[in-house]
C-alpha cells in the first residue's frame, strides 16, 4: 500500500427483512460520532435496493493506522453503545443476525477519491 493512500472499511451487517428500518434508526442516532477521528475521510450507510438483507456501513480512512486507532479509543466503544446505555438503561436488542468487516484499499477510479490513482 502506498503511503497515505485512503482505507476503506466496509461492514457488512445482515438483517431480519423487518429490521432495515431500526437499524438505519440507530445509525442515525449516532451521526456525526466518527466525524472528529483523526484520519477519517467519510462515511456511508448503504440501504440494499432490492431483495438482499445485507446492509453496508462504509467507512474511509487516511491510513489503516488512523483506523486502528478510532477502534481502540474511548469513543469507539462510546459510539457503538446505544442511546438507552449511555443514559445507564440496558443495551436493546441486537438488530444483526451477522456482521463482518471488508478491508480494501483504492486502487483506481474516477473523480475525487480516485484522483490520487492516476
Amino acid at each position: 500500500m502506498i503511503k497515505g493512500m485512503t482505507v476503506v472499511k466496509i461492514n457488512a451487517i445482515t438483517v431480519p427483512a423487518d429490521s432495515g428500518d431500526e437499524l438505519a434508526h440507530r445509525f442515525a442516532a449516532r451521526a456525526g460520532a466518527v466525524d472528529s477521528a483523526p484520519g477519517f475521510e467519510g462515511f456511508e450507510l448503504l440501504k440494499p435496493a432490492d431483495d438482499r438483507t445485507t446492509w453496508l456501513v462504509v467507512t474511509r480512512w487516511k491510513d489503516e493506522e488512523s483506523f486502528q486507532a478510532w477502534v481502540s479509543s474511548p469513543s469507539f466503544a462510546h459510539g457503538h453503545r446505544s442511546a438507552a446505555e449511555r443514559s445507564g438503561g440496558e443495551a436493546p436488542k441486537p438488530v444483526g443476525v451477522h456482521s463482518e468487516v471488508w478491508s480494501y484499499e483504492i486502487a483506481g477510479g474516477s473523480g475525487e477519491s480516485g484522483a490520487a490513482s492516476s
